[in-house]
């Protein structure tokens, strides 16, 4: 349904930091910046970027929004939060774990990355 997925910064370089580290956590290779400081992540067939508004207005965050990243198991997802906290995110919500829904059984964590924005990791459980 995607093709890609792309956050505004006001600090793409504390973004990238972050980003580098937490999507690191989940297998992903370091941001690659282009002439334009755009920083551009390629990981499982999905694309994921950073820039600054290109309007000259500050970036800020969806309020409601959630970008949320596939995790191959509970340990990756914690390796992910742990490496967002150490590089600039902020714990939101409840710590990692175990979540039930309509959807299944689910293992989330959840951050704010320097920008402001709410992301997530998951690893869907075996049934």
């Amino acid at each position: 349904m995607f093709s890609h997925v792309m956050l505004g910064s006001n600090d793409v370089a504390a973004s990238k930091a972050f980003y580098d580290a937490a999507l690191g956590a989940l297998g992903a290779r370091p941001g690659r910046v282009d002439d334009k400081g755009r920083a551009f992540y390629m990981h499982n067939g999905g694309v994921f970027m950073l820039t600054t508004p290109i309007d000259g207005e500050p970036a800020c965050h969806a309020n409601g929004g959630t970008i949320g990243f596939a995790a191959d198991s509970a340990e990756m997802v914690d390796a992910w939060h742990a490496a967002g906290l150490a590089h600039g995110g902020t714990a939101i919500e409840d710590p990692p774990g175990v979540r039930s829904n309509a959807f299944g059984s689910l293992y989330l964590a959840y951050l704010r990355d320097p920008a402001g924005n709410k992301v997530c990791a998951m690893y869907r459980l075996p049934a």
